[in-house]
């Protein structure tokens, strides 16, 4: 189990790059104008030689420079030990997230409509993000952008389109034998025709073409309707993982 879990904590943080990162005695500091929880935390990814005393105020003044809270990722990998240091230290639990993984072989699931695929993350599939997700962040629409262009990993952009416009997206990322499932956005108008569960299962059926074996998601323990979703399509739950956030 933990050897599995390191397995997806490696292909997420390739499959999502961030704005700046520091490595500090085994730990990754990662920085995007707060975009997201993810992409805005410390991430231990090596074994730590310095003082928690010292390592934890080095990085809440890293994070104070940048102007954003100090946070840190606490996965089944961390000692709860160190979880609970924050919590002493005044760090508050922020953006649960289960991590859901699923064997495909046999998947034979088929999409209600047609998806579009494309290889490269296009300018279109990115303004669709912004406007589905309702960003209006001149920084982040400055720099989000990059960050997709600097996943290293080969990408599968799918968009659906109603009235000559994208009215849902879906980013898949390959990575060893697995596809990862990212970015699923639908607009309103347009929920509860299954247009999320034809981009999923497009993505999934073209990453097994592509030689993918295992899929792995995220999200967040509140979202019902897109947990209810990736249960119809096989997905089971693998951790959970939550942020612990101090304003510094």
């Amino acid at each position: 189990m933990q050897s599995y879990i390191k397995t997806i904590e490696d292909l997420s943080l390739n499959a999502w790059p961030s704005h700046q990162l520091q490595i500090y005695d085994g730990w990754l500091l990662r920085f995007s104008y707060f975009y997201t929880h993810r992409t805005n935390s410390v991430e231990q990814i090596g074994p730590s030689t310095i003082p928690l005393d010292e390592k934890i105020p080095y990085c809440e003044n890293i994070y104070n420079r940048w102007g954003t809270p100090c946070i840190f990722k606490i996965t089944p990998l961390i000692d709860p030990a160190f979880d609970s240091l924050l919590a002493e230290r005044g760090y508050q639990v922020a953006h649960p997230t289960e991590v859901k993984v699923q064997d495909l072989t046999g998947f034979s699931l088929e999409p209600d409509t047609r998806v579009d695929l494309e290889k490269d993350i296009s300018w279109e599939w990115l303004d669709a993000l912004f406007s589905l997700k309702g960003t209006t962040s001149r920084i982040h629409r400055k720099i989000v952008p990059t960050m997709y262009a600097a996943i290293p990993k080969d990408t599968i952009a799918a968009s659906v389109v109603r009235d000559n416009k994208i009215a849902a997206i879906g980013l898949g990322i390959l990575d060893r034998d697995h596809i990862g499932l990212y970015a699923i956005h639908v607009d309103p108008y347009h929920r509860r025709r299954h247009l999320a569960r034809s981009i999923c299962i497009r993505i999934l059926q073209e990453g097994i073409r592509q030689g993918a074996r295992h899929a792995y998601l995220q999200v967040v323990p509140d979202n019902i309707s897109a947990k209810t979703l990736y249960d119809s399509l096989g997905f089971q739950d693998l951790y959970p993982y939550w942020f612990r956030l101090k304003r510094v």
